[in-house]
């Protein structure tokens, strides 16, 4: 059968892709950005689609030869990149209009546990939890045969969002600092997600039901940390029990940078979420799928940590100190210069240029540093902006070079340290891939 998985590339959709294919399914994913997916996974007809802006009629041709959908796509917080309502309400009102016109009758959706009225979780929390309500009661009235899948805290091989963050966590120096320490966290294994979605495809499997995706046994959020540290093979350090003041000072700066672009998963919605505890019947998936949830030891076990997970694990809190630092010094460069232009023009003047020539140097010098140093808070512009402080660093040893050989034995080093400047740019380069 065909199956069109919406949010195919996310963590959820990856693996439910890669389990619909070895069980001999035909694919159709969709999502917002499909280039890397085409390329890893040319066996999958791919089609870039936005959840939040396609329309019922847009959905017709991507649903002519489907026999079920599976939608994978959601959103942690609103932001320019997302909106709630219309990711998780409004989008799959579309998508359930759209197959009750193409007659696709079965709709599987991933929800989260826990989702309830009325939980009190605060402003962010509530926010995530009502738009998901929503959704499930839009799909109880559809007359589709849906089924609602909620997983609860997920854990895969791969690296993104909540995981990603736990294991930064995990390998954090010194200490481990754990916010809301003692909630309690029910996990599962993202091959179990999947395994859960390839059977509720199947048109033998009575719909119509909500059914939780969690192991039974809650873990703690400083357990989950202390486990994970152990399992990426670290030597121990202390818990810091990280006051819930200070967490929310880092997630509201983290909401800040969300307008410039970058999707951290620490944010207020987060931290609401994880303080009201992530749980769900333990027992739900056996009892509704005949699936047996993984237990944490035995997610872990399965995939043992190598030298990739740890060096991922110890720079995930590096790239976002790596723009941080190039952003300060490639700005403080173009400022100052702007402030001393004399002082910057006699450097050159002293080798021989022409005074105005000079000066139109050092200015429009000062205004490439500001502009990368800017550009490189955006999320949309930080790659061009680090490509770009890699090109003109190479520009000022040139022409420095040109110019004012001598200076590449200044007691000052103002050649050399443009060295570990460029070879910044380039590590952060390295690690901006979100996904």
């Amino acid at each position: 059968m065909r199956v069109l998985v919406i949010g195919a590339y996310g963590l959820i959709g990856g693996y439910v892709v890669a389990r619909l294919l070895a069980e001999g399914h035909a694919v159709t994913g969709v999502g917002r950005d499909v280039a890397a997916a085409a390329r890893s996974l040319p066996q999958v007809r791919w089609a870039r689609v936005d959840l939040a802006k396609v329309t019922v009629e847009d959905w017709r041709p991507l649903l002519a030869d489907v026999q079920a959908v599976v939608n994978c796509a959601g959103a942690l917080q609103d932001g320019p990149r997302d909106d709630l309502a219309a990711v998780h309400r409004d989008g799959v009102a579309r998508l359930a209009a759209a197959c009750v016109q193409a007659g696709v009758r079965r709709l599987v959706h991933i929800s989260a546990a826990g989702v309830a009225a009325d939980r009190g979780l605060g402003a962010q929390g509530d926010r995530f939890n009502d738009t998901k309500l929503a959704t499930e009661t839009l799909l109880r009235a559809s007359g589709l045969d849906w089924i609602i899948l909620r997983p609860g805290l997920v854990l895969a091989p791969a690296a993104y969002g909540g995981s990603a963050l736990l294991r930064g966590l995990a390998a954090f120096p010194v200490v481990l600092p754990v916010v809301h320490a003692d909630a309690p966290v029910q996990v599962v294994a993202v091959t179990d997600v999947a395994r859960a979605v390839a059977k509720a495809v199947l048109p033998d499997t009575p719909p119509r039901r909500a059914i939780d995706l969690v192991h039974e046994e809650a873990v703690s959020p400083a357990d989950l940390v202390l486990t994970l540290r152990r399992w990426l093979g670290l030597p121990p350090v202390p818990l810091w029990r990280l006051p819930a003041g200070i967490a929310r000072l880092a997630a509201k700066g983290a909401d800040a940078l969300a307008w410039a672009g970058w999707r951290s998963p620490l944010r207020t919605a987060t931290l609401d979420q994880l303080r009201g505890g992530i749980a769900g019947d333990g027992q739900a998936m056996q009892r509704e799928l005949g699936i047996k949830p993984l237990p944490l030891a035995d997610m872990l076990s399965a995939y043992p940590a190598g030298v990739q997970e740890r060096w991922f694990a110890k720079s995930y809190f590096l790239k976002p100190a790596l723009l941080a630092m190039l952003s300060v010094f490639w700005s403080l460069s173009g400022l100052i210069g702007f402030l001393r232009v004399p002082q910057a023009t006699a450097v050159l003047t002293a080798a021989g240029m022409a005074p105005v020539l000079a000066t139109l140097f050092v200015l429009l010098g000062s205004v490439i540093d500001l502009a990368l140093g800017v550009g490189v808070v955006f999320r949309r512009r930080a790659k061009a902006a680090l490509q770009g402080m890699v090109l003109v660093s190479g520009a000022y040893m040139a022409g420095g070079t040109l110019w004012r050989p001598d200076l590449w034995l200044d007691p000052m080093g103002p050649f050399l340290k443009t060295l570990p400047a460029a070879m910044l740019a380039l590590a952060a380069l390295a690690l901006l891939d979100e996904r």
